[in-house]
Order: C-alpha cells, then sequence, then structure tokens
C-alpha cells in the first residue's frame, strides 16, 4: 500500500498542472470575483447618485440569467407550443432556435465599458469631428419625470453618429440602451457594442418566433425601466428629409402596457443635425432606390484609405478642420400614461388591428414632437436661401437678406435655431465656408451659386429643416425640380470647417 511509485516526468507535471488550477478554480477565482463585484457594485452605486436617471438592477443582471428569464417566458413557451404544432417541427427544435435568438438579442451590460470606454471615446470622436451644442433643453420639465419611469428617448436619424453623438450627450443622465441592426454584428465590434447595453435586431425578419422572442426582450426591458433610445425612422435619411416612422419597437414597447401598473413610460423626443452627414453622398446616391428594397452602398477600400490617409495628413499640416456644428435639442417629456388616460385606451384591451392603428397614431404623434425640436444649422440655413433663389446666383448680401428672413420666420414658429456667437453674418460665413470647401457653392467675384452637379447635397441638407419651413421649402423644391438631374458622384473627402 505504501510503495512506491514511479511516473514520467510529464504525467507528473501534468498532474500538478490539473491541480494547480482546481485550486485556482475552487478557492482563489471564487474570492477574486467576489471582491471584484463588490468593488463593481460600489463603484455603480456611487454612479447612479450622480446619474440623473439611474442604472436599473435589470441592466446589470447576468447574461445568462436574462436569457434564462427570455427562454423560458411563458408567452414565449406558448409561441413555441403553437409554432410547433402549426408547422409539425418538434418542440426541442424550436427551443434551440429560442435560445439562439435570446443568445443574439440580449446584452451584457458592463457599467466600466459603457462609462471608462464607451463614453470617453464618444466624446473624444463627437469634439474631434465637430462642434457640439445642446439646443433645446427644458431642465424644469426633466426635472418632474418619476425617476422611476421607463425613459425613452425617440430619435430622428441621420447618421450612424447619431448613436456616439446622443451617448456622449446623455451620459451625465443615463446609460442608454440601443437596438442597432445587423451592421454591428462584427467579430471584435459586437462584443464591444454588446458590453454597452445594445441589443442586436434582425430588422426585416419574417419569422413570428423571433419577433416574440425580441418583442418578449423589450416589453422585459421597458417594464424593468431601462433606458432606451430609439430611432422609430428604421434607417438613415436618404434624401435630408424625417422618413415615416416604423413601429415594430414602439409597439412592443406599448403593447403591454398597465396604464394603472406602478411604473410610467416617458418619451423623451430628441432632434439631431449636422453641418456634415459623414455618410452624405453615399446616402444621397441611395435616394432613388425603390420603396422597400435595401439600397447596395459599394465600399472601395483603396478610396477609403485614400481619404483617411489624406486627411491624417492635413491634419499634421495643421490644415484639417472640424466639419461644422452639430447640435442636440431635447423636447418636452412626454408620458404614456397620460396619453392612454385622455384617449381612455388600453394597449392590452384592443384586437390587432386596432392596437396597430393606436400605436401608429402615438408614433405620428412623436416624431412630430421630434421634427420640432430638429436644430437649424448654419449650413441648412444657408443650403435654404441658395436653393430658395436657384438658379439665379446671389451675392453675399442677398444671402444674409434671405437667411434673416428664415430665421425670422423659424424663430417666429419656436423652432431651435443654433446662431454661433450670437451673430448671424457669422453664422451665414460659416455655413457658406462649410459649402464652398466641399465645392457644393461656387463663388465668382462675390457671386455664390449652387454646383449644379452637387444640387442633390444641397438639396438634403435643406431638406433638414424643410419640415419646420414648408413655404420656403416647396419654393425650393420647385426651383431644384427644374434643374437637370445630376449623376451619382463619386465619393470624396474635402476637409470642411
Amino acid at each position: 500500500m505504501w510503495a512506491d511509485v514511479t511516473l514520467p516526468l510529464w504525467v507528473f507535471i501534468v498532474i500538478g498542472v490539473l491541480a494547480g488550477l482546481a485550486f485556482l478554480d475552487r478557492m482563489l477565482i471564487p474570492s477574486v470575483r467576489w471582491a471584484l463585484r463588490r468593488r463593481a457594485n460600489k463603484a455603480i452605486g456611487e454612479l447612479n447618485t450622480r446619474l440623473r436617471l439611474q442604472i436599473k438592477p435589470f441592466k446589470l443582471t447576468k447574461r445568462q440569467v436574462l436569457m434564462d428569464r427570455l427562454i423560458y417566458d411563458p408567452e414565449v413557451l406558448h409561441a413555441v407550443d403553437e409554432y410547433a404544432r402549426e408547422q409539425k417541427i418538434p418542440r426541442e427544435v424550436l427551443m434551440e432556435k429560442v435560445k439562439r435568438y435570446a443568445g443574439e438579442i440580449v446584452p451584457s451590460f458592463s457599467a466600466y465599458a459603457y462609462f471608462r470606454i464607451g463614453t470617453r471615446l464618444s466624446k473624444w470622436l463627437s469634439e474631434t469631428l465637430y462642434r457640439v451644442r445642446i439646443g433645446f433643453r427644458n431642465e424644469e420639465a426633466f426635472s418632474k419625470v418619476d425617476p422611476d419611469s421607463s425613459v425613452i428617448f425617440v430619435i430622428n436619424h441621420r447618421s450612424n453618429m447619431d448613436y456616439v453623438l446622443v451617448t456622449y450627450v446623455a451620459a451625465q443622465s443615463s446609460a442608454l440602451s440601443y437596438a442597432v441592426g445587423e451592421w454591428a454584428q462584427i467579430w471584435g465590434l459586437r462584443n464591444l457594442i454588446r458590453s454597452m447595453g445594445a441589443y442586436f435586431i434582425r430588422r426585416d425578419s419574417r419569422d413570428a418566433l423571433y419577433r416574440k422572442v425580441l418583442s418578449r426582450y423589450v416589453h422585459m426591458a421597458t417594464a424593468s425601466g431601462v433606458v432606451q433610445a430609439i430611432f422609430p425612422e428604421g434607417g438613415l435619411s436618404r434624401d435630408g428629409k424625417l422618413r415615416p416612422p416604423k413601429f415594430g419597437l414602439l409597439s412592443y414597447m406599448v403593447a403591454a402596457f398597465d396604464p394603472k401598473g406602478p411604473k410610467d413610460v416617458v418619451f423623451v423626443p430628441v432632434g439631431v443635425n449636422y453641418d456634415r452627414v459623414l455618410e452624405d453622398r453615399m446616402l444621397t446616391s441611395a435616394a432613388g432606390t425603390e420603396p422597400g428594397k435595401r439600397p447596395v452602398f459599394g465600399f472601395n477600400l483603396v478610396v477609403f484609405l485614400r481619404h483617411f490617409f489624406h486627411h491624417i495628413w492635413l491634419a499634421m499640416r495643421g490644415n484639417w478642420y472640424r466639419y461644422g456644428y452639430t447640435c442636440v435639442s431635447f423636447g418636452e417629456p412626454f408620458s404614456l400614461k397620460q396619453y392612454v388616460a385622455e384617449r381612455k385606451i388600453d394597449f392590452r384591451d384592443l384586437p390587432d388591428d386596432q392596437r396597430f392603428a393606436e400605436v401608429e397614431k402615438l408614433g405620428s404623434k412623436l416624431m412630430d414632437a421630434v421634427g420640432k425640436v430638429v436644430p437649424a444649422l448654419p449650413v441648412s440655413l444657408v443650403a435654404t436661401a441658395l436653393l430658395q433663389a436657384h438658379p439665379t446666383p446671389l451675392s453675399l448680401f442677398e444671402i444674409k437678406s434671405r437667411v434673416s428672413k428664415i430665421i425670422e420666420t423659424l424663430e417666429a414658429s419656436k423652432a431651435y435655431v443654433h446662431i454661433p456667437r450670437s451673430d448671424r453674418d457669422y453664422a451665414i460665413e460659416v455655413g457658406l465656408r462649410m459649402l464652398m470647401l466641399r465645392h457644393i457653392v461656387k463663388e465668382s467675384d462675390g457671386i455664390y451659386e449652387a454646383n449644379p452637379a452637387d444640387l442633390h447635397i444641397l438639396r438634403y441638407y435643406a431638406n433638414a429643416i424643410a419640415h419646420l419651413l414648408p413655404g420656403v421649402a416647396a419654393a425650393g423644391e420647385i426651383a431644384v425640380a427644374t434643374a437637370e438631374a445630376p449623376a451619382t458622384p463619386a465619393i470624396r473627402a474635402v476637409p470642411a470647417e
């Protein structure tokens, strides 16, 4: 029994490594995890004292726990049973499908990743590219919002920079949870986005089972008070105008809303505008795509790298300028409890067709509110003035006269106009300089006119505020309609201030 046993050295090493791993797994790692979790919880507690809208426990729950809750949600299980019966598919196969959907949708929020990496990166990127400004912000109305409410920011969608910009602007209020499309399912980027609290959605999925899983997750997050941000347009505007809203996510958020429950759902309209949208040429080139079809955006790596290093070279020489101003405005908070009380409806009791009709009314009302707080920036103002007069060229004095009238019209309708340095002349100069640096507007002997090849770009920026100026916008559209339609231009990057 006590005889010596001889082992080869490699076997002894393997046994020693396995014993060490077992010791770490059973003794040290749990202690380290507990210590790290304790520190993280303490940091989140301190963070919540500074945030206006606190990070809810749902957002901090382990991802696997949330996935299990979603997979075994009664409505999801009922949908699985019905689907299995109708399609003659084994229930086990469908449950595996549900698990895959849940793994795809559910995020894994990390406060460290969000506030130490995400918000700092978004601040650096936003301020590097733009002069960031805040427009309307009714602090008194925001202070009256119940902190236990589920707050949802409803935003117009002009650029992929919207995610970055709004994350930066809202960083002092809360951690936002976005719904992001398939574009973010890129290796390396996927995990970072998921750790920021975003959840992935298949925008065009027709799978009823997938839609049920997604709807239950959105409902769980909303009912738990997670602060969310949605883009009802469902995609980037290709012509600069506000797009008709899509109501899928909104329907998931309100379908099971209890008007007599303890939590309210509060929508906050958010308007975003840019003096230069990074994707403007690519978007306008796809403006003629047939409705219902996704545009095919070509990507040329050589062209991208050439322009990227060109901008790096300009920056090294001190000749690179930011892309003008970007501005974010916040509208009046909108209570869902108050809305359903006024309309005397309960979404849960309505038949499907009537519920969808009510969701459409709610969505249209929210998009109207978003449109009213879209800021007017220098480029949009100058573009509108030039289109209004096109094809007649204008002197600087005539441009200033027209822009001043547009500003007065906007201010009379209580729209927000960002005038840098409170100087209208400077604002007009900034707008003109931006357009001239990109060769969208040409100048000769003090006379300015639109470059015929870039009329669609000029119209794109004028359309950003067209809904605030229906009369002026109509005049511009008629003028542009008489011009020859330009061919799809090549993408080029020009430094702009």
